[in-house]
């Protein structure tokens, strides 16, 4: 399995341009939320526990198990944020057809526009294209990303600028 600097830095290869990564920002949560939503139909209570299982809830757990496995901190970090996606998530599930369906799939639809726009920016395609575990890093990179913003982990943020190059930051990207 690879390591989180070696998922990091094969998912920096494409996003070094600083406005790529504040596209990211905005678009990564948007297509996750909109996964959760549109995974948490159908839902079944397990009797006499009051637990809901959905796919959300099994995806959810999978994703949260490999992030800690790559990184105990980020993992829980992610686990949190999956538990309230998932709890409103599921309280759309239980909605009209037409709300359930609309949120999902507009967050879906406008997160990747968002994220196209940045990868414009950057003159590279997404990374998920040439690594269907981009998909699963997309999210990490993010926090990550948010992290290394406000000081935390710079070691990790070191090791990443080693492989991948600095960001690039540009005038449009302060904007």
């Amino acid at each position: 399995m690879k390591t989180l600097v070696d998922q990091l830095s094969q998912y920096a290869d494409y996003h070094r341009d600083g406005r790529n990564i504040l596209t990211h920002f905005v678009g990564v949560p948007m297509i996750l939320w909109a996964v959760v939503i549109l995974l948490s139909r159908p839902a079944w209570v397990l009797e006499g526990s009051g637990w809901v299982l959905s796919p959300a809830v099994l995806a959810a757990l999978a994703a949260s198990v490999y992030y800690m496995l790559l990184d105990t901190r980020y993992g829980i970090s992610l686990a949190v944020v999956l538990a309230l996606m998932l709890a409103a998530g599921a309280w759309l599930a239980q909605q009209t057809l037409s709300l359930w369906l609309g949120t999902g799939i507009g967050l879906f639809v406008v997160g990747w526009i968002i994220q196209f726009v940045g990868h414009y920016w950057e003159g590279r395609k997404p990374a998920f294209m040439d690594d269907i575990v981009g998909l699963l890093i997309g999210p990490l990179f993010v926090l990550a990303e948010m992290g290394f913003a406000l000081g935390w982990r710079k070691e990790v943020q070191h090791a990443i600028e080693l492989r991948s190059g600095p960001v690039r930051h540009t005038q449009q990207a302060a904007l």
